[in-house]
């Protein structure tokens, strides 16, 4: 079956994240993705196999699943034949992407300026920490470009610690981003003839991720800035509650109608023939009451049968789940959020995430976990750039490949 990038050839000189995840996104797409790496160690991520000194599983799900679908090139582009080899790779490629800081990719003779001046049809694809301009560059981590956004002070309780969105969320929203801006510098290409430079930072993603918040307080809303105690809002509709086994949220505009319908899926005629919940305005007035009131109810409730009673009203609700929860949803597999893949390393089949775009005719798709380091050099050293076998010994004697 064709893939929708199918043809498209990418030099992925990644490391860690954010980088790499976006080639990921080409790569389950049908781009040939070569990931170009240190003969010494490769990319740094090949070395994590755990999370803060807790193993995670007995294969390394960090890198193999990031770098699925592409294939490993290991050259030492400090050498001036490593870099003769990335700029043979450049000539035939569409697409140059790299998460390294501009100062080390000018210092390796690998800024946009070289490179399109070998390929102009090049799209030369960056991901920054803080964007390319303002004169910020230093390490950036999702933690601490998320602490940047206003996005991690906002969440929580007031008085309680912000709340981190968790793991590599940003990197991941940051990767979809680069891979969105390198298919739109595509299509450009296509009407112009001639690649562009891009970047994708984390910091830019991020403020994006916040935009619902982070726009209401551009747009005047001062305590859209703020942490919000779920005991006062002021829609108790619209809400987190607890139950006896986990916790729900209820998603209702405050309108009678609607009232009405959460009343009977509580079971709660008494909430219902309350005065001071009889209109919008008055469960706005006593919003903190209302909120200790169905708070009674749901905490005397299993989560099921208070789903069972949300469904049968028609009341938009869900369980808070956690990710026991998720792995199980049916409805996850079916649309390939999660997928199955052969792990070479544990020799068995392992459950990763999978595609979070769907393609009706030009579907992605999982071919293979993360490459083995340099496992293709020689194959597209010869197959690819032209190389002689003699050549290939003599780039192995000058340490450019190993």
């Amino acid at each position: 079956m064709a893939k929708a990038l199918e043809g498209i050839r990418v030099i992925d000189l990644t490391v860690w994240f954010q980088g790499p995840v976006s080639a990921q996104y080409l790569a389950d797409f049908g781009a040939e993705v070569i990931k170009v790496e240190r003969p010494q160690g490769g990319d740094q991520g090949r070395g994590v196999r755990s999370i803060k000194s807790l193993p995670v599983g007995d294969w390394n799900q960090y890198f193999l699943v990031i770098n699925r679908n592409k294939k490993s090139m290991a050259i030492d582009l400090k050498t001036e034949a490593g870099r003769g080899i990335l700029y043979r790779l450049v000539e035939k490629s569409d697409v140059f992407l790299s998460n390294l800081a501009p100062e080390m990719l000018e210092a390796w003779g690998l800024s946009y300026e070289k490179l399109s001046a070998i390929n102009p049809k090049l799209v030369y694809a960056t991901n920054t920490g803080y964007g390319r301009f303002g004169g910020v560059s230093k390490p950036s981590f999702d933690m601490t470009v998320q602490a940047l956004t206003g996005a991690m002070a906002r969440l929580g309780e007031p008085g309680e610690p912000p709340v981190y969105l968790g793991m590599g969320s940003g990197d991941a929203y940051g990767g979809i981003m680069s891979a969105l801006g390198i298919a739109l510098a595509l299509y450009q290409r296509r009407r112009t003839g001639r690649g562009q430079y891009l970047d994708a930072s984390l910091y830019g993603a991020q403020l994006f991720l916040a935009a619902p918040w982070l726009q209401a307080f551009l747009a005047g809303n001062a305590d859209a800035a703020l942490q919000h105690s779920r005991k006062q809002v002021e829609n108790p509709l619209w809400n987190l509650y607890p139950t006896a086994g986990k916790w729900v949220y209820l998603c209702e505009p405050n309108e009678d109608a609607r009232f009405a319908a959460l009343c009977r899926a509580l079971d709660a005629p008494s909430l219902h023939a309350d005065a001071r919940f009889a209109t919008a305005a008055l469960r706005a007035q006593h919003h903190e009451a209302l909120i200790d009131a169905i708070e009674t109810v749901t905490l005397q409730r299993d989560h099921d049968a208070l789903m069972r009673g949300c469904v049968a009203e028609g009341v938009v609700a869900s369980p808070v789940n956690n990710f026991a929860d998720v792995v199980r949803d049916e409805q996850a597999w079916r649309n390939n959020y999660f997928m199955k893949a052969y792990c070479e390393e544990v020799q068995r089949e392992v459950d990763v995430r999978g595609l979070p775009v769907t393609l009706s005719k030009t579907p992605g798709e999982i071919h293979c976990l993360g490459p083995q380091l340099g496992q293709d050099t020689e194959l597209l050293l010869m197959d690819l750039l032209g190389y002689e076998w003699d050549e290939i010994e003599a780039l192995k004697a000058q340490r450019a490949i190993p």
